[in-house]
């Protein structure tokens, strides 16, 4: 399959509220609209997930990262330019993304991709992307297309028609940063 045709693919059921199964820069993501509220709780019903935990959400550059966070840690800019691998930012107090996916504590994990069916998705878009690994909550994380449940197969709109043989290495690195700029590594 060619990516624009996915690209293409994947925007249709995206636009009108539905729930795609893809690859990202990290593992297979189960994805939305991060805008759209209902779209984001059916993901939260297909993980079997409490909506109290949050789930992360992809951006394709600085523009979009400032459409989410009116500031930005100068910190933060500097650890994605020193991250040898996909980062994941936990910030406070986002905006204009749909309630449900925001934590309690008022933060959102999210993370500037550059894998290109990602990026030209939400260039087509112009929002950002939910993106939460393809899994049951409390199940193991697939780190190939083969190893995700039928289950979940079933229970998306879309299933991306890329990368299906990708093996996929460890999930992102997350850190927390506060507006005071203090800094903490959840994941490794």
């Amino acid at each position: 399959m060619d990516i624009n045709s996915e690209v293409h693919n994947a925007f249709e059921i995206i636009k009108d509220g539905g729930i795609i199964l893809y690859p990202t820069d990290t593992v297979w993501g189960i994805g939305c609209d991060a805008t759209n509220e209902e779209a984001v709780k059916k993901i939260y019903a297909l993980k079997q997930r409490e909506e109290t935990k949050s789930m992360i959400v992809l951006l394709n550059g600085e523009r979009m990262m400032y459409s989410i966070f009116k500031e930005v840690p100068e910190v933060a800019w500097q650890i994605l330019d020193l991250s040898e691998k996909p980062t994941t930012l936990i910030l406070d107090n986002p905006r204009n993304v749909a309630k449900n996916i925001i934590a309690e504590d008022q933060t959102l994990g999210v993370r500037i991709v550059t894998e290109p069916f990602c990026f030209k998705l939400m260039e087509r878009m112009k929002k950002p992307l939910v993106s939460t690994s393809a899994n049951i909550s409390g199940m193991f994380t697939p780190k190939t297309f083969k190893e995700i449940s039928p289950e979940i197969i079933k229970g998306v709109d879309y299933v991306v028609n890329l990368h299906h043989d990708k093996v996929c290495k460890n999930p992102s690195t997350i850190i927390k940063l506060g507006l005071d700029s203090q800094v903490k590594v959840i994941r490794k």
